[in-house]
């Protein structure tokens, strides 16, 4: 008996409703604009029994956006087909000019039927909830750094400016407490700026507490363990590129990765000419940018310092041994580069693109819980 014909749904989803409409697998037949129905459960539900009367196999689709992932996880969950796509890589034409959410829907039907769309990468929830929790605690250090440049311009502003390192150590904490602003107004905002401060470094405190305990448990920690055999891979690096990327092993390359991150060169090749231009930034850019900022530690010669080596204690032999390869190249490549009068920049780029080959590397000697 031959499989029934599949269904394939196009979702335009927002915040107070879902545009809706079908395309009829093997068949050239435009697709069918169903309508809007609302975002709540006995909406979709009525929508899957109307649709399951036409055939029992439906695939959904809808682009990622701030609704997230509740409908991929409900609709799975049903055991139905359904892909998250990414709303960069839909193809459009030059010339369609009109946007509607009918038209989105129409579209997504007729693209899924193709097999034309791109699905991201969906988290599980625990790993959603180690990602969240990762970009709160870098949110919480960006406020605070904010919070920093704002009382240093104001006391610069006011011509006092503090002649040490203004790093936020004793000797400038000590400095703070005997400022003396010339009016009693501008003396309470110089207090609360203080206070502001303050009450960042204690929030920045919690959360990277509240991760720490969260990732002893989480499924990917033994891998966030063994990047740290990387130089420039510490504890943050490490989590926040695992976070943000999920399973290094489910790409099949390492020059695949580094092409989801965003660090390999953009191209624009036509016949015999071939051009190469920066790197396409696709991807997440958190991940790219912890990458960059680790890859500035190969710009001093390969050593295993006293910190590496705490950290390397516990690892198994093979991913010690990677670590060290790593290094050795890296550090290698760093200087030949920039002795051929290659701009930092550009540099760090590339070596932070074999950082990441390196990472998928020790990521597949790691085993991981499904």
């Amino acid at each position: 008996m031959s499989d029934p014909t599949p269904l394939f749904v196009g979702l335009d989803v927002h915040k107070d409703s879902i545009a809706v409409a079908h395309a009829q697998g093997q068949s050239a037949d435009p697709p069918v604009y169903v309508g809007a129905i609302g975002p709540r459960q006995a909406d979709l539900d009525k929508l899957i029994r109307r649709l399951q009367a036409k055939t029992p196999t439906l695939v959904f689709a809808y682009e990622a956006g701030p609704c997230g992932y509740g409908l991929y996880r409900d609709l799975t969950g049903q055991g139905f087909a359904c892909q998250v796509v990414a709303p960069s890589l839909i193809p459009k034409k030059p010339g369609d000019k009109v946007k509607t959410d009918r038209r989105d829907a129409v579209e997504l039907a007729r693209l899924l039927r193709s097999g034309d769309l791109t699905r991201v990468y969906v988290p599980t929830v625990d790993d959603e909830a180690i990602r969240d929790l990762c970009r709160a605690r870098d949110a919480a250090r960006l406020t605070l750094k904010n919070a920093k440049l704002r009382l240093k311009a104001f006391l610069l502003r006011l011509g006092l400016h503090y002649l040490g390192r203004a790093d936020w150590n004793a000797a400038h904490l000590r400095y703070l407490a005997k400022v003396v602003c010339p009016t009693p107004p501008q003396q309470i905002v110089f207090q609360e700026a203080v206070k502001a401060v303050d009450e960042q470094v204690d929030r920045l405190a919690r959360l990277e507490a509240e991760l720490r305990a969260c990732a002893s448990a989480w499924r990917l920690a033994p891998v966030v363990d063994a990047l740290q055999a990387l130089r420039g891979v510490q504890w943050l690096v490490a989590i926040t590129v695992v976070a943000e990327l999920g399973d290094l092993t489910r790409f099949t390359s390492p020059r695949q990765l580094a092409a989801f991150v965003g660090l390999i060169p953009s191209e624009y090749s036509s016949g015999p000419s071939r051009r190469q231009g920066g790197i396409t930034k696709a991807g997440n850019g958190r991940a790219r940018r912890a990458l960059i900022e680790a890859a500035w530690a190969y710009r001093h010669p390969a050593k295993v310092s006293q910190h590496i080596q705490t950290r390397i204690d516990a690892l198994p032999k093979p991913i010690q041994d990677l670590g060290w390869k790593a290094q050795v190249r890296l550090c290698k490549r760093f200087r030949r580069r920039t002795a051929r009068g290659k701009h930092p920049n550009v540099t760090v780029t590339a070596i932070a693109r074999e950082l990441i080959a390196f990472m998928w590397a020790i990521a597949k000697e790691v085993p991981v819980a499904g």
